[in-house]
């Protein structure tokens, strides 16, 4: 790799993750004059803002989160090219997003904004995430089973449709991410203590 693709790799994964890092649900919430980090979950993704500020704020930060990962891929693939470098564009704007810059390196779950990253690097493997994550949720009433379901099934169907191995390695250390961050969700899902999404 020559001198100036060097510099442009360094500009486009600082953009990532400062792509990463815009805190969509925060910043919708703070429109009404709400800190969503003291509502609810105290989570900044679509699932806590859906439930304290309703569904149209939900779906906002859901496609506000999922576009910023979606962009980060876009720009990598369009200056950049080649699957190694597309693939840490992502996972830059993944870990922007849990290790927020604007939020002294906290964040969320990175649901929304792994399904943006992988909607672009394996649109196939994402669909798939999808179909599991809605059956999940809707079997159990569980967002975060959903997730977790998801995160794992995305890495496996990228290696069974043969995407690139770069792409498999971010899903995978994306998936391992999301279950570090569901921590809280999995001890409170044993304890029978988990709150539901859907309402019986």
């Amino acid at each position: 790799m020559n001198e100036p693709n060097v510099a442009l790799t360094g500009v486009i994964w600082t953009c990532s993750f400062l792509l990463g890092s815009i805190p969509f649900g925060l910043l919708i919430a703070k429109l009404k004059n709400i800190d969503i980090r003291q509502e609810g979950s105290g989570n900044i993704g679509a699932t806590n803002v859906a439930r304290t500020l309703g569904r149209k704020a939900g779906i906002l930060t859901l496609v506000g989160d999922c576009g910023k990962g979606y962009l980060a891929c876009w720009l990598a693939a369009a200056t950049l090219g080649t699957a190694w470098q597309i693939a840490v564009a992502g996972l830059l704007a993944f870990l922007g997003h849990v290790f927020s810059l604007f939020l002294k390196f906290k964040g969320g779950k990175g649901i929304a904004t792994g399904l943006g990253i992988y909607l672009f690097l394996m649109p196939a493997a994402a669909g798939g995430g999808v179909l599991m994550f809605i059956l999940l949720v809707a079997l159990t009433g569980y967002v975060s089973v959903g997730s977790l379901a998801a995160a794992v099934t995305i890495p496996v169907l990228g290696w069974a449709f043969s995407a690139p191995s770069p792409y498999i390695a971010v899903a995978g250390v994306a998936a391992g991410l999301t279950f570090y961050k569901h921590k809280d969700n999995l001890v409170r899902l044993r304890a029978g203590t988990e709150s539901k999404f859907l309402k019986k």
